[in-house]
Order: structure tokens, then sequence, then C-alpha cells
């Protein structure tokens, strides 16, 4: 048996095909996953894979491991991340295993499942799958396929949760050739709206650009759609479909937080539960608006596992984290649907006269870095931010630790956390103004540099 390690991460299983995981491999996941299951009192599982090109032979052989140790599988075949959660609690089934590799390259696949249909698995959840292949004692049964198709129900509740005003919207969505491909074109098609499609061809290869709408690299062509056709808004989906990018129509990229700042202004007075969670990674700005709202700021952990999670415990209306993952509970199962999430905002703007970029007048205004990785073996990295930590409380800054150090200034602040997905350190800085965003990234760089 062959069998890395590695590839059990903090939020799911991911590696590359077929060095790090394989067919092989998908058959031992799917026995220890049928053995967790079976020890649950579990009896079915779904199933379901996106576009990437050995998605579905990992499939096949993940099926044949779990009807192996006795638990019956709904076939869901190709679809999106949030289709796969429709469907885990559409068929009451509350357990389900995804293949994908969310936005990573062409070349890497895995698996994210849950117990619970309530979030996914993570920390010593993914490692006990392991833990489980390496113990070598599996359950035994005969369990069976059960094809499902979801697609028109789960159409129908994009369409119900959805309440369009008298404004006609134009909108450009770019599918990046992902598994949105699939599914966007037959829900836009139902609205009225005018919607014009990029790149909605289902191709694994990915051959137009990176399918990951929260790098403003991959939303050029987005960007130059929505200016050449005058839309009001465009969209930008991910590999899987469960993250979302937008683009005003100015041309200008709407970051998560911003996107969030629009929504929380359209629902405060909608919504009971005035609070909202968002990762560590979120501007400031957001924090700001939520205080003027009234609406309680909860900075938490970055992470889809772990936002997920804490956004069904605390009930918050509207959460997310600045990755593009965004959890509507207002009148929505919550989960992140970056298919719904892009809809939130075209309902928004078709019940208002405003244009997106005037959705955002009056935010305070800061300076930040993207998200700046830094290569440090697996071995190191937590050392490494307990020194960073340390360093912070000599200083007696205001610091957070919740998810690496986030040290908080009155102009500013500096993030610096263990990468969960990788061998990396990430830093990302803001402030008032550029002079003292620099100062701030030279002082956090400077330190980090002594240790690496």
């Amino acid at each position: 048996m062959n069998l890395d390690s590695k590839i059990f991460r903090e939020y799911d299983i991911r590696g590359v095909y077929p060095s790090e995981l394989n067919e092989e491999t998908a058959y031992l996941i799917g026995k220890a996953f049928g053995t967790k299951l079976s020890s649950l009192g579990k009896k079915t599982t779904v199933v379901a894979h996106d576009n990437r090109l050995s998605s579905e032979d990992l499939e096949n052989s993940l099926i044949k491991g779990i009807i192996e140790t006795g638990i019956d599988v709904y076939r869901i075949g190709l679809a999106t991340t949030p289709m796969c959660y429709f469907a885990t609690n559409y068929y009451g089934v509350n357990t389900s295993m995804m293949i994908t590799a969310s936005h990573n390259p062409k070349e890497y696949n895995g698996f994210k499942f849950s117990y619970n249909g309530i979030h996914n698995a993570y920390g010593s959840a993914v490692k006990e799958i392991y833990e489980i292949i390496v113990k070598g004692e599996f359950a035994s049964g005969v369990g069976k396929i059960i094809d499902k198709d979801i697609t028109n129900d789960y159409i129908d509740l994009i369409l119900e949760k959805i309440n369009l005003g008298k404004r006609h919207i134009k909108v450009v969505y770019d599918c990046g050739n992902g598994t949105t491909s699939i599914i966007a074109r037959k829900i836009f098609e139902k609205l009225n709206v005018e919607s014009i499609p990029l790149f909605d061809t289902s191709d694994g290869n990915f051959p137009n650009h990176h399918p990951d709408p929260c790098v403003y690299e991959n939303l050029t062509k987005l960007k130059e759609k929505v200016l050449e056709v005058r839309a009001d808004l465009g969209i930008g989906y991910d590999g899987d479909g469960d993250r979302v990018g937008f683009i005003d129509e100015l041309g200008n990229m709407i970051e998560t937080d911003k996107f969030m700042i629009i929504m929380w202004r359209y629902l405060f007075d909608k919504v009971s539960n005035k609070a909202c969670l968002f990762d560590v990674k979120c501007s400031k700005a957001l924090e700001d608006e939520l205080i003027k709202l009234n609406v309680k700021p909860v900075e938490y952990r970055t992470g889809n596992s772990y936002t997920r999670a804490a956004s069904y415990e605390g009930d918050y209306p509207l959460s997310g984290e600045l990755s593009g993952h965004v959890y509507f509970r207002d009148k929505f199962p919550g989960y992140d649907d970056g298919i719904y999430a892009g809809m939130r905002l075209i309902e928004l703007l078709s019940n208002t006269d405003k244009s997106v970029s005037m959705l955002l007048d009056g935010i305070n205004k800061y300076y930040s870095t993207p998200e700046i990785k830094v290569a440090v073996a697996d071995e190191k990295k937590f050392s490494i931010i307990d020194k960073m930590t340390k360093y912070c409380e000599s200083k007696k800054y205001n610091i957070i630790t919740i998810d690496g150090v986030k040290a908080k200034f009155n102009d500013g602040f500096a993030l610096v956390r263990a990468s969960n997905t990788g061998p990396n350190i990430t830093m990302r800085f803001e402030a008032t103004s550029e002079k003292r965003l620099q100062e701030i990234q030279k002082e956090f760089t400077d330190e980090l540099n002594k240790y690496i």
C-alpha cells in the first residue's frame, strides 16, 4: 500500500493525481469512509464529482470501496459542490463525499466529506480516515448504488430563494470551464435578466484561465466583457462552484469582504440576528461598516470547514471569508454556493437604482496587500508562528491568536498564519495609508525572515 499521509490535510484530502492520490487511494478512502459511517449507524451516503479529468475514475474506485462496507450510495455524478450539499440535505442522508480539488491547478484532485450534512469534516476527522486505512480493519457488507439526478430540484431551490425586482439587470458570468458550466446557463435562462456567459463549456483542462475568482488576474476576461457590453455586474465562479468573485460596472474587483458590506447594508433591517462572522483575512472596512449598522462583528479563523460550521452554530444570516466562501442563512440552507451568492447581488440590484460601485459609497478606505505566501517546510511553520507571536507579545501589540497571530493597530493590521493547505506561511497587511502599509509589512517581513 502506497499511501501519502500528506494528502490528509486540515480541511480535506487533496493531492496531485496520480502521484499523490489515485484510484487505489480512492478505493481505500471509500472503505475507510464507509467503515466510519457504519460505526455512526449510517446506512447511505451521497457521492458526487467535479469536472476534473481524473474525477470520474476516482469516483468509481471510491464508490467500490464504500459499498464493500455495506453502505448504499446515492450517486449524483457530475455536480458542483453546492449541488452535492443540496442533495445531502434534500434526500435526508446528511452525509456525503465530494470528489474535487476546488480551485487547485488541474493536476490536483481530492475529497471533501461530511458526516452530518452541516459542514465538512476537518482536523482530526480527516486524519481519522488515514488512521482507519493504516489499521486496515474495515467494515464489510454489500451496499448498492442508486443513481440520482438532482439538477431540476436544485434549480428550483435557487429560483425559489431569489426575488427579483422591476429593474432589468445585465450580467456577465464566467464559469472558467469549471463545473458550474453544467448548471449556470440553465439557471440564468429561467431568470428575467440579460446574461452573457463566458467559458461555460465544461473542460477539466481549464484552457482559458485558472478557475479561482478571488485572484484578480483570473478575472481579466470577465472585466473586459463587462466593460465591452456595459453590464451591471460580472460574476466569476471557482472550479467546483462553492466560491464566487465579482466585477462592478466600472471593471473593479469587488472583494468578498466588500460584497458582504453591500449585502449587510441590504439585509440588516430584514433579519433579527444582527451578527456577522468573517475570517481574520478580511479588511477592517467590513468591521467598521458592521459597527455602523449596529451588527455585531465576529472575527474567526480562516478555512471553509471551520467557517461553515461556525456559521451554522451561530445561525448568522450572512457570513463568509475573504477567499469567496459566503454563507446565506436568512432564506437559504446556509452552505456556500457561488451561483446563489451571485444571484443575491442580482436580486439586490434589481430592487435599487444604484450601481454596484455606488453601493460601496462611504466605506472607510484602507490599503492592503494580497495574501503573501512564503514557502516554509510543514514541520517548521507552526514553530515560526509561535516565534512571531512571542515577538508581538514583546512589543505589547494588541493581538488575536485564533489563526496564527494578527496584530491589530489603530491604523491597520498584520496577519501571519500557517497555511493549512500547503507548506507555506501566509501574510496579509493593511493600513490607512500606503506609507504605513509599507512600514507594517517591512517590520513583520524582516522579523519573519529571521526564523526562515
